[in-house]
C-alpha cells in the first residue's frame, strides 16, 4: 500500500466481524453493525502545535477501539480501510 496519512491521521484496517447466529435467524450483512476495532496500518507524522510536531501515541500494528461514526471508509487495492484522526481513537487494546 502506497498511502501515507497526513498530520495526525491514521489508516486502520477494521477487524473482521464474527458471524453470530441466534437460533435459525440469519442476519444479512447490511443489518450488521460495523466493527469498532481494528489494526493501525499507517500513521501520519503528527500535527503541528506552535511550530513543533506532536508525536503520535499510536504506532503501526496497534489494535485500537474507535468511535462508531469515526473516520472515512476508503477502498485501497480492493481492501476496506478507515482513515481517521488520532483523536477518534478511544483506546489501544
Amino acid at each position: 500500500m502506497n498511502v501515507k496519512p497526513l498530520a495526525d491521521r491514521v489508516i486502520v484496517k477494521p477487524s473482521e466481524t464474527q458471524e453470530e447466529k441466534k437460533g435459525s435467524i440469519i442476519i444479512p450483512d447490511t443489518a450488521k453493525e460495523k466493527p469498532q476495532q481494528g489494526e493501525i496500518i499507517a500513521v501520519g507524522p503528527g500535527k503541528m502545535v506552535e511550530g513543533k510536531r506532536e508525536e503520535m501515541e499510536v504506532k503501526i500494528g496497534d489494535k485500537v477501539l474507535y468511535g462508531k461514526y469515526a473516520g472515512t471508509e476508503v477502498t485501497i487495492d480492493d481492501e476496506e480501510y478507515m482513515i481517521m484522526r488520532e483523536s477518534d481513537i478511544l483506546a489501544i487494546l
